[in-house]
């Protein structure tokens, strides 16, 4: 695993930097395998970075859009990770709508759209089933409690080993979240962390010696890329 650490002077610092990194992985992509796959986080701190990457020229066409995880509500729900990637950035740019790939969350019940979800992702990378297909870029960001996409402390998605796509749990509402092991695949990795509330998670994430069952975020220790983007007030954690 390769990990990099920055820490950049406020959070417009950080989107800045996290637009040239993921424009440049996702150009690499394209290049190398004539596509790119990235995997986007939700909550507030990526949406400025989306809101910058609608105002880039790239080959939409090439670029197909997966979500690491969706909390389970309708897509014009105020709380779909979907819908704010789309208000923030897809509906501003010329992307065909057979390149965005989300986790669906309208069937008879969580578990059976995770399962779909699954299967979905098997077809669009032609992988056998038990294997992990490798996404080009995933983003995540990390809670206060530690936990990264869906994976919450102390909950059955963290044990999933054989799995894409699982049922995660926040306070009981069902979550569907990538697994591990998938994250895990991918090329590259890109967690964008902000605020002084993340300190304490992020000295039990970077501990030499931490639970990942309480910790969740130190499960991430992928074979490819692993960057770490924390604005000034998040990075004091390493003052402590």
């Amino acid at each position: 695993m390769n990990q990099i650490v920055e820490v950049l002077p406020d959070k417009a610092a950080l989107i800045n930097r996290a637009l040239d990194l993921v424009v440049t992985k996702m150009q690499a992509a394209i290049q190398e395998r004539d596509r790119c796959t990235i995997a986007l986080a939700g909550g507030g701190t990526p949406k400025p970075l989306y809101e910058a990457i609608a105002t880039q020229d790239l080959p939409w066409e090439k670029i197909h859009i997966f979500w690491g995880d969706e909390r389970y509500v309708p897509a014009d729900h105020p709380d779909s990770n979907q819908g704010m990637a789309r208000s923030a950035w897809l509906s501003k740019v010329n992307i065909p709508e057979t390149n965005i790939h989300p986790m669906p969350t309208d069937g008879v019940t969580p578990e059976a759209d995770a399962s779909k979800h699954e299967a979905q992702l098997y077809d669009f990378f032609k992988t056998s089933v038990g294997e992990f297909p490798q996404f080009d870029v995933i983003l995540l960001g990390i809670g206060d409690d530690a936990h990264t996409a869906s994976l919450f402390p102390n909950t059955e998605a963290l044990h999933v080993r054989d799995r894409l796509v699982t049922v995660g749990n926040k306070d009981g509402q069902p979550r569907i979240t990538f697994t591990a092991p998938l994250i895990n695949q991918a090329h590259c990795i890109i967690f964008l962390v902000a605020g002084a509330s993340k300190q304490t998670a992020l000295s039990q994430i970077f501990a030499s010696d931490a639970d990942p069952m309480t910790y969740p975020a130190r499960l991430i220790q992928p074979q490819g890329e692993l960057w770490w983007l924390l604005d000034s007030e998040a990075g004091r954690w390493q003052e402590g």
